[in-house]
C-alpha cells in the first residue's frame, strides 16, 4: 500500500514516514498543499494523511479539490484542531477520518488499517489466498502452516499480490504501490523480488501460485 503524507511540520512528517515504512508501507511526503496536490494528481495513492494548516493550499481546500477531481482513495485529516465544527468541516470536505494531534502512533496505524479494509467481510489484520495466510499486524506470512521468512519488501510485495489475487498486476502497478516515488523503473528489481518470493513460497514442494502473464505482468492464483 502506498501512502502520501501532506504535513508542513517536518519532524512530524518524518516521524510518521519512518513509522509507516517500518510497517511495510511505501510512503511519500509533501511539505505544502500545492506540492501535495501535484503529487496526488501524478501518483496513485491508496491513502492520504493530510494536515489542515498548510502553506500554499490549506488541507480542507486540497481535500475538496481532490474529491472534485475524482480521487477516491481514503483521506485522513491529521490536525491540532479538535473542535467539533473543525471535524465537521474536514468530513464535509471529503475526508474519511479525522485524528487530532497529539496522537498515539498505534491508533494512527489502526485507523489506517480500517480505512484500507477492502470489504467488511475481509478482516483488516489478515489476508488469505488458499493455503497462504498473511498477518498484517505481525508481518508474518504462512503457507500451509509453515512460516515464511520474508524481508520487509518481500512481505509488502506479497501483500499487494494477495490483495489483488486473481487479477493481473503489471510491473508499473507494483512499482506504484510497493515502492516509493524514488523507485527506478528501469531496473529489474521487481523481477528479482518475484523470484525471491517464488523460491520461498514453493520450497518444500509447495504448488506454484505466482504466475507470469507474458507481456503483461503477474497474477497470484491460490
Amino acid at each position: 500500500m502506498r501512502i502520501l503524507i501532506v504535513e508542513d511540520e517536518k519532524k512530524i512528517s518524518e516521524f510518521i514516514k519512518r513509522g509507516l515504512k517500518e510497517e511495510n508501507y511505501a510512503v511519500d511526503a509533501a511539505l505544502d498543499g500545492l506540492e501535495g496536490l501535484r503529487m496526488a494528481e501524478e501518483n496513485p495513492y491508496d491513502l492520504i494523511i493530510l494536515d489542515i494548516m498548510l502553506p500554499g493550499m490549506d488541507g480542507l481546500t486540497l481535500c475538496a479539490r481532490l474529491r472534485a477531481g475524482g480521487f477516491g482513495a481514503p483521506i485522513m485529516m491529521l490536525t491540532a484542531k479538535d473542535l467539533v465544527e473543525d471535524k465537521v468541516k474536514g468530513l464535509d470536505a471529503g475526508a474519511n477520518d479525522y485524528l487530532t494531534k497529539p496522537f498515539a502512533f498505534e491508533e494512527l496505524l489502526a485507523r489506517i488499517r480500517a480505512l484500507l479494509r477492502k470489504t467488511p467481510a475481509q478482516p483488516s489484520t489478515t489476508l488469505e489466498a488458499g493455503d497462504l495466510n498473511l498477518d498484517l499486524l505481525t508481518h508474518k506470512a504462512f503457507r500451509a502452516g509453515r512460516e515464511l521468512i520474508l524481508s520487509a519488501k518481500e512481505f509488502a510485495l506479497l501483500e499487494y499480490l494477495t490483495r489483488n489475487q486473481g487479477a493481473i498486476v503489471t510491473r508499473t502497478m507494483i512499482s506504484e504501490h510497493v515502492w516509493d516515488i524514488n523507485f527506478d523503473t528501469a531496473t529489474n528489481v521487481i523481477d528479482v523480488y518475484i523470484n525471491y518470493l517464488r523460491r520461498k513460497l514453493e520450497s518444500g514442494r509447495g504448488k506454484k501460485i505466482i504466475h507470469t502473464v507474458r507481456g503483461k505482468g503477474y497474477i497470484l492464483k491460490p
